[in-house]
C-alpha cells in the first residue's frame, strides 16, 4: 500500500504531462491548419521547435499534400492512400495521435494548402527535427539543409544537437549551419564576424552565397568582414575549378588513351593507316550491349558483373575481326599507305552498315552497374565512380600492354619485326604471323575501349567516328609507335581541351588543338618521343 501510495503521485504527474503534451500538440496542429499562409509559416516553425514525436510525420504529410481537415468533425487527418478521387473511400490516420481514423471520400475532406515559400519553411523545419536522428546520413543532410535555408529559428535546435554530436564531420556541418543562421539573425556584430569565419572555412558556392548576403549588412564591420571572406572564397573556388578541369582533362585523356593505344600499335608499330579502327571500338561497345541483354534475361542477379564478362568477349570479337582484316586486306597493301587508307575507310562504312542492319540505326542503352554509379567529392572536386573506374582501367590496359611487349615472346617478336623485318625473318620469326597477331592485338584493345566508352557515350554505329581523329592526333603528337608518348599525348590533349572549352567552345577548342599539333609537327615531325624502326622508315 505504501508503494502504491508513492507511485500514485508519479502516475498522476505522468498522466497530467501526457495530457498537457497532447493538448499542446493539438494547439500547434490547430494553428497549422487555420489562418493564412503567414500564420502557417509561424505554426510550422513552432511545431518543429516543439520537439514532438508526431511533428515530423505531420509536416511530411503537409509537404506531400496529404494533410486534410475532415469536414464532419474538423479533425486533422493524414490520408494514407496514394490514390485519390473517384468517390472511393480513403484510409485516414489521426494527425495528433497517429491512430486509425477510419475512412472518408475526398469530398468529405479539405486539404491544407501550402505554397512554395511554405515548402521551403517545411524543409528547414524537417532539417531541425532530424538533427537528432540516429542515422548519421540523416543528421548530415539535415545540417546541409539548414545551412542552405539560414533560418534563425533553428539556432536553439542546432545548439542542442552540436552539444551531443560525436561525429566531428557532422558537428562541423552543424556549426556551419549555425553560423549561417546567426548571419541571418539579429545577433550582435561580434557574433556575426565570428560566424563569417566559420562560413568562410567551408569554402564552397553555398558559403559564397551566404557571405554575399551578409555583405549587404548595415553594420560596416560585418560588411567588411563578409566582403573579404567572399573574396577569399572566390579565390579558393577558382583554384578548385582549375583542379576540377584537370580531373576532367585526366578523365578525357583516359578515354583518348583507350581509343588511341590500339592505334599506337597498328599505326605506330606497323605503319598501317587503319581508318576502321573506330569501328573496332564500336564493335566492343555493341558486344557489351549484347552481353547485357543476355544477362538481363538469363541471369539478372549477375547483371552487376556484365561489364566484367564483356571485357574478354569484346577483346576476342574485335581482335578476331582485326586478324581477319589483316589477313584478307591489309597484308596485300603494306608499303602503300594511300591504298590502305582508302581500303580501311571503305571497310569502316561496311562495318557501320552491317551493325545498322543487325541492331538498327538508333542508339542502344548500356546500363552502368551499381559499383560504377554515383559520385563523391574530394574537396570541391566532383568525382564520378564511372569516370574513376575508366581512368583506372585505362592505366591497367596501358601497364598490361607494356608488360606484354617487354616480358613475353610475342612482344619480343613484335619489337624485332618493327626494328628490322629482314633480320627478324632471317632469325626464323614468322613475320606474317606476327603482323596478324599485332593487328589483332591493336584491334582487341580498341574493343576494350568500346566497353569503357559504352558507359559514358551513346552506343551507336557512329560511336567510333567521334574518336578516330582524336586518336590519330594523340599518336602523332606523342610519337608514332611510342606508348609512353601516347600516354603523355592523351593526357596533355585531354587537359588542354578541357581548359579551352569554357573560352572557345568544344568545336573551336578542338580546332585550336589541331592547329597546335600541325605547328608542333612542323618542328618535331616524329612527335614528342621519336621511335626508331619500320614506322619511321
Amino acid at each position: 500500500m505504501r508503494l502504491l501510495g508513492a507511485l500514485l503521485p508519479i502516475l498522476a504527474a505522468m498522466v497530467v504531462a501526457s495530457t498537457a503534451t497532447a493538448a499542446d500538440l493539438a494547439t500547434l496542429v490547430a494553428n497549422l491548419v487555420t489562418g493564412g499562409y503567414s500564420d502557417r509559416d509561424a505554426a510550422i516553425t513552432a511545431l518543429a521547435a516543439s520537439g514532438e514525436a508526431r511533428a515530423a510525420p505531420i509536416l511530411q504529410a503537409l509537404n506531400d499534400g496529404a494533410l486534410y481537415v475532415r469536414s464532419a468533425d474538423k479533425a486533422v487527418v493524414i490520408v494514407k492512400d496514394s490514390g485519390r478521387g473517384g468517390g472511393r473511400q480513403l484510409a485516414l490516420t489521426d494527425a495528433i495521435t497517429g491512430k486509425d481514423a477510419g475512412t472518408a471520400t475526398e469530398d468529405d475532406l479539405e486539404r491544407v494548402k501550402i505554397n512554395n515559400r511554405l515548402r521551403g519553411t517545411i524543409d528547414a523545419a524537417m532539417g531541425t527535427l532530424t538533427l537528432m536522428n540516429p542515422d548519421p546520413k540523416v543528421r548530415r543532410e539535415a545540417a546541409r539543409a539548414l545551412f542552405t535555408r539560414r533560418e534563425p529559428s533553428s539556432l536553439e535546435a542546432l545548439d542542442k544537437a552540436i552539444a551531443v554530436e560525436k561525429d566531428n564531420g557532422i558537428k562541423r556541418a552543424m556549426a556551419q549551419a549555425r553560423a549561417a543562421a546567426v548571419l541571418a539573425s539579429d545577433a550582435p556584430g561580434k557574433d556575426k564576424i565570428e560566424a563569417i569565419a566559420v562560413v568562410r572555412d567551408r569554402g564552397d558556392r553555398d558559403a559564397l552565397g551566404v557571405l554575399q548576403a551578409a555583405a549587404s549588412s548595415g553594420d560596416a564591420d560585418v560588411k567588411a568582414a563578409a566582403t573579404a571572406a567572399a573574396d577569399s572564397v572566390r579565390q579558393s573556388l577558382a583554384a578548385w575549378a582549375g583542379a576540377q578541369n584537370v580531373w576532367y582533362g585526366l578523365s578525357l585523356g583516359s578515354v583518348l588513351l583507350l581509343a588511341a593505344i590500339g592505334l599506337a600499335i597498328t599505326f605506330g608499330t606497323m605503319g598501317v593507316i587503319n581508318m576502321a579502327h573506330g569501328e573496332m571500338v564500336m564493335l566492343g561497345a555493341y558486344t557489351t550491349f549484347v552481353v547485357q541483354q543476355v544477362m538481363r534475361s538469363a541471369a539478372p542477379q549477375l547483371f552487376d558483373y556484365s561489364i566484367v564478362v564483356a571485357l574478354p568477349l569484346a577483346f576476342l570479337v574485335s581482335g578476331a575481326i582485326g586478324v581477319a582484316i589483316e589477313r584478307s586486306i591489309i597484308r596485300f597493301l603494306y608499303g602503300r599507305p594511300l591504298d590502305t587508307l582508302l581500303a580501311t575507310w571503305g571497310l569502316s562504312l561496311v562495318l557501320q552498315q552491317a551493325v545498322r542492319s543487325i541492331f538498327g540505326p538508333t542508339n542502344r542503352e548500356v546500363a552502368a552497374p551499381s559499383w560504377m554509379s554515383g559520385a563523391f567529392k574530394v574537396g570541391q572536386i566532383d568525382v564520378t565512380y564511372g569516370r574513376l573506374w575508366i581512368v583506372i582501367f585505362a592505366l591497367l590496359v596501358f601497364a598490361s600492354l607494356l608488360l606484354l611487349l617487354r616480358k613475353t615472346p610475342l612482344g619480343l617478336y613484335m619489337r624485332a619485326v618493327t626494328q628490322n623485318r629482314p633480320m627478324a625473318a632471317a632469325m626464323g620469326i614468322r613475320t606474317p604471323r606476327v603482323d596478324a597477331l599485332t593487328f589483332g592485338l591493336g584491334s582487341g584493345i580498341a574493343g576494350l575501349a568500346g566497353v569503357a566508352l559504352s558507359q559514358i557515350d551513346n552506343v551507336s554505329p557512329n560511336l567510333g567516328q567521334g574518336y578516330i581523329i582524336d586518336s590519330f592526333m594523340v599518336v602523332v603528337f606523342g610519337g608514332v609507335g611510342n606508348l609512353f608518348g601516347t600516354l603523355l599525348g592523351a593526357t596533355a590533349l585531354g587537359i588542354v581541351n578541357k581548359f579551352l572549352e569554357p573560352y572557345a567552345g568544344a568545336v573551336l577548342g578542338k580546332i585550336l588543338v589541331l592547329v597546335f599539333i600541325i605547328l608542333f609537327i612542323q618542328r618535331r615531325p616524329r612527335g614528342l618521343f621519336a621511335l626508331k624502326g619500320r614506322s619511321v622508315e
